[in-house]
């Protein structure tokens, strides 16, 4: 099992009581730290511009500008985004920008890649919020141009929803068969199946019992476009509390609750810290998260993505995850 580390950007109210002045700071050196550990293999971004569980004024931070910035600041770590939503940029445009990315980063960037969702931005950015076929219809063409721009360094499409003609994109990414795809989502019908025809890597739910109905569905649209499902890599996102004990545990989300409730409806936050203590989190202490994801591991879940909501202000749960929970993983 492969593990990758999500940076707090804002977006989920984890940058609460720091300065904008000095958030950068704060993200760069979580990131280095990263970094310098044999442990993350990548680290990983959201695509959003406005907080969850609700809209706020706190900050959250551009996904791809951060790309950038993680590519010259970094050395070893994969960069990745979980997940762009392809609507927010022209799929040719993004695959330049990521094909920049990729050189500055010495050939690190992966990409996440998804429909989108969050209708309250879609709207505030004047993006509209299309049909979930729309989105879907865009993200699997989108997909198909950004590759073919990877591989040849020039693009022309002619779709339903995207039109390039003669495209140049050089550089092209350093990696040889370009930036990997990360395709996000579970929906059953299309996004299912643009991950099998398309996805280096897919990333769905961490519940034990969806992850094993998706997986079949995958292999089930894999078999019909005829493309190798054992080459997929399955991967899930996971919330994660950690602590040397259960009552340690659930102080460290009493200080979450106490952080975000100042900011942002207090229903809404309990709903959101809902999901860093449900059964399929990695949240518990070390020997609980160890048996909850050698679970996953064995049902095929080769990539973990954690989310530690605590790491701009306390590394502590990571710590104890990199020593106590990867090499029982490893």
């Amino acid at each position: 099992m492969r593990f990758g580390l999500f940076i707090p950007q804002g977006w989920r109210l984890d940058l609460i009581d720091i300065p904008p002045a000095e958030q950068w700071a704060v993200m760069r050196d979580l990131a280095a730290y990263a970094d310098g550990s044999d442990a993350w293999d990548s680290l990983w971004v959201y695509d959003h511009f406005h907080t969850v569980p609700v809209p706020t004024t706190e900050a959250t931070h551009e996904a791809w500008t951060l790309m950038a910035a993680y590519a010259a600041t970094t050395a070893r770590i994969k960069l990745g985004q979980m997940c762009t939503a392809m609507s927010y940029r022209n799929p040719v445009y993004l695959a330049k920008v990521a094909a920049t990315a990729d050189i500055i980063s010495g050939g690190r960037i992966q990409m996440g890649i998804g429909g989108g969702w969050y209708e309250h931005e879609w709207r505030a950015y004047g993006y509209g919020f299309p049909s979930a076929g729309a989105r879907l219809g865009r993200l699997d063409e989108g997909v198909q141009i950004m590759r073919d721009a990877w591989r040849d360094g020039k693009v022309s499409f002619d779709g339903k929803h995207y039109q390039v003609t003669g495209a140049i994109v050089q550089p092209k990414p350093l990696q040889e068969n370009g930036i990997p795809l990360w395709i996000a989502g579970g929906g059953e019908k299309v996004t299912l199946k643009i991950a099998a025809k398309y996805a280096q890597y897919t990333n769905f739910t961490c519940e034990p019992g969806g992850f094993t109905h998706k997986s079949q569905l995958l292999a089930d649209h894999c078999r019909d476009v005829g493309t190798d499902y054992d080459a997929i890599v399955r991967s899930a996102n996971f919330n994660a509390v950690i602590g040397e004990s259960e009552s340690d545990v659930k102080e460290r989300v009493a200080r979450l609750r106490a952080r975000q409730v100042a900011k942002a409806d207090e229903a809404a936050v309990d709903a959101m810290l809902n999901s860093v203590s449900a059964p399929e989190a990695a949240s518990g202490t070390p020997e609980q998260v160890v048996e909850k994801l050698d679970k996953m591991r064995q049902l095929g879940c080769e990539y973990a993505i954690l989310y530690f909501p605590e790491a701009a202000y306390d590394r502590s749960g990571i710590e104890m995850f990199e020593q106590q929970v990867i090499p029982a993983l490893s």
